[in-house]
C-alpha cells in the first residue's frame, strides 16, 4: 500500500496543506512547480525544508495547497507543511531535531496574529489627535 501524509501549516491568516507521497522528488505549489515561483527568495523559504532534509526527501513528491493571507505568509505556511510533512514521513527524530535546532518555526504554526483595530483611531494602537485650543 502506498504511503501517503497529509500535514496543514498556518501563518497569519495563510493556511497551506500538504500532501506528501512516494515519487520522484517534485514539489507542486497550487498546481504549478516550485521551479517558477517568483521571486527566488520566497521560493527558497519554501524549498528550505526539502534542502535540510537533503537525501531524505529526494524520492517523496510534495503537493502543497495554500489559501488565504499574503504572499509571504503563504510562503511561510507551506514551509511548515512540508517539513511537518517530511518528518511524519520520514519518520526521522534526527530530522525533527535538526529543524527544531534551525528554526522553530518549521514544526510549530505561528500563532500571532495581526492586532485588531479599535475605534478612535486609524489601527489597532494610533489614536485620532485632540485639540485643545
Amino acid at each position: 500500500m502506498e504511503k501517503i501524509v497529509q500535514t496543514s501549516g498556518k501563518r497569519k491568516n495563510a493556511v497551506a496543506r500538504a500532501t506528501l507521497k512516494e515519487g520522484n522528488g517534485r514539489v507542486y505549489i497550487n498546481s504549478r512547480p516550485l521551479e517558477v515561483i517568483e521571486p527566488e527568495i520566497r521560493k527558497l523559504k519554501i524549498k528550505e525544508p526539502i534542502l535540510i532534509a537533503d537525501e531524505k526527501a529526494k524520492d517523496i513528491d510534495i503537493k502543497v495547497k495554500i489559501e488565504g493571507g499574503g504572499k509571504n505568509g503563504q510562503a511561510d505556511a507551506a514551509r511548515t507543511a512540508i517539513a511537518k510533512g517530511l518528518v511524519e514521513f520520514t519518520e526521522d527524530d534526527d530530522l525533527k531535531q535538526k529543524f527544531l535546532e534551525r528554526d522553530r518555526t518549521f514544526l510549530i504554526n505561528d500563532s500571532r496574529q495581526k492586532e485588531a483595530k479599535k475605534a478612535g483611531g486609524r489601527g489597532a494602537r494610533a489614536r485620532r489627535q485632540t485639540s485643545y485650543r
